[in-house]
């Protein structure tokens, strides 16, 4: 009955799938101009909720191996200044306020040069595979490093030079 029971409960979720292949092969295999954008949306979308519901999964289980009860920095270092407990929807909004970069800006520029294919599977398959990783991996690797910077981190990993640049990058 358990095997049954998970069986269901990931059927709508393949089902998800399907629907954002099928959305998807639409706007590969359609000859010609006249696509519509919602095809583009739904397939999307369907990505995107599928890769939230295993990739991300994946990636924080096994990967990460994320564990609520560790201590961050603000916490264990608390001086009032540097470092100071927040609230997680405050510290979400900063995160989410700092992330943009040229990942977006690389969708349009493959659409305007390739077509508009090349731009919509680096925006869909792109920003899943690579974008979204590297950003959770951002925001959670300073904490297991005291609250270190990237620069500093890439500095103790590389050495001086290539932790110059690293830090002259995230400035950028």
């Amino acid at each position: 009955m358990k095997n049954n029971n998970s069986l269901l409960r990931h059927l709508p979720w393949l089902l998800l799938a399907v629907v954002g292949a099928c959305a998807l092969g639409v706007v590969a295999l359609r000859r010609g101009e006249a696509i519509n954008a919602l095809w583009i949306v739904v397939a999307a979308v369907a990505i995107y909720l599928v890769a939230y519901r295993y990739y991300s999964l994946f990636i924080a289980n096994n990967v990460m191996q994320l564990d609520a009860r560790r201590a961050t920095p603000a916490v264990l270092n608390n001086d009032g200044l540097d470092y100071v407990p927040t609230n997680k929807h405050i510290l979400f909004g900063h995160h989410f306020a700092a992330i943009a970069g040229a990942g977006p800006l690389v969708g349009p520029v493959l659409a305007a040069q390739m077509g508009y294919l090349p731009g919509t599977l680096w925006l869909i398959a792109g920003v899943v595979l690579a974008g979204a990783v590297q950003d959770f991996m951002v925001l959670f690797l300073p904490p297991r490093r005291n609250g270190r910077s990237l620069g500093d981190m890439v500095r103790e990993e590389m050495g001086r030079i290539p932790g110059t640049i690293a830090l002259f990058g995230c400035f950028l």
